[in-house]
């Protein structure tokens, strides 16, 4: 029990950590105000305690995929804010988008989380496994978060604006391509084609494939249209930074 605690605790939260270390990257290569994080995380956090004591009822609306169905707008509504943000007209503006995307980051693995350990309360025996597991997987994801956030902005302007974009827009892909899957499975659009199957070189619950997943989205079977929707955000998004970039974003000025 520790270890599957460990490890879906961690998969939740390097997700929600790495979008968060990268956007926090991005707003201090802009020099713009951070003060934006604590609301992001504090709203989050509200928002995933409220989804799940609401999840019973969630997952009874749309015919029983609800929960299917509301995760999966949360997805899209992520990848609409980074669009958001990659046409940023100014500085300003960039900081709801940032703000947002956080938010829906930690409402959707915070709530997955909750979820999980909503189901030990009662059992008194297995709660201290289970709390030593969830810290275990918190502190790894955190102190994975963390490393990427130094490692960014601890680059060159240029380069750190760069590898920036490209995460923010595999995330981007990430989040598009798991919104779809949650309609497959919800039955509300075909499952098509499957384009690939790597899991006997790489299953997606080892060590590695969760790190992946979190990274990029690794997928051992996905869909034609999981990789449609990834590769279709993704070039969209960074299409849009690379028409949006400026001089000034990599003249290593703000160092």
């Amino acid at each position: 029990m520790l270890l599957t605690t460990v490890v879906l605790v961690l998969r939740e939260m390097l997700e929600a950590a790495l979008i968060v270390s990268v956007l926090l990257a991005w707003s201090v290569l802009h020099v713009r105000s951070r003060r934006w994080i604590g609301a992001a995380l504090a709203a989050g956090i509200a928002g995933a305690a409220v989804y799940a004591v609401n999840a019973a009822t969630v997952s009874e609306w749309f015919d029983y995929v609800g929960m299917e169905v509301v995760n999966a707008a949360m997805q899209f509504a992520v990848c609409a804010v980074l669009l958001a943000l990659a046409a940023r007209p100014t500085a300003r503006a960039a900081t709801w988008p940032m703000l947002i995307a956080v938010a829906l980051a930690v409402v959707r693995e915070g709530f997955e989380i909750l979820l999980y350990l909503s189901g030990f309360i009662a059992d008194r025996g297995a709660w201290s496994t289970v709390a030593l597991g969830s810290a275990l997987g918190a502190g790894i994801g955190i102190s994975a978060g963390a490393l990427l956030f130094y490692l960014v902005v601890g680059l060159p302007r240029a380069r750190a604006l760069r590898l920036a974009q490209v995460l923010i827009a595999l995330f981007a892909g990430n989040m598009a391509a798991q919104g779809v899957l949650l309609l497959i499975q919800a039955d509300w659009i075909p499952g098509g084609v499957q384009v690939w199957n790597t899991g006997d070189v790489l299953a997606e619950d080892s060590v590695l494939g969760q790190l992946l997943y979190a990274l990029v989205g690794y997928e051992a079977t996905p869909s034609i249209w999981q990789v449609t929707a990834y590769v279709a955000m993704f070039c969209l998004l960074f299409g849009l930074f690379l028409r949006r970039s400026t001089p000034a974003d990599g003249d290593g000025s703000g160092r």
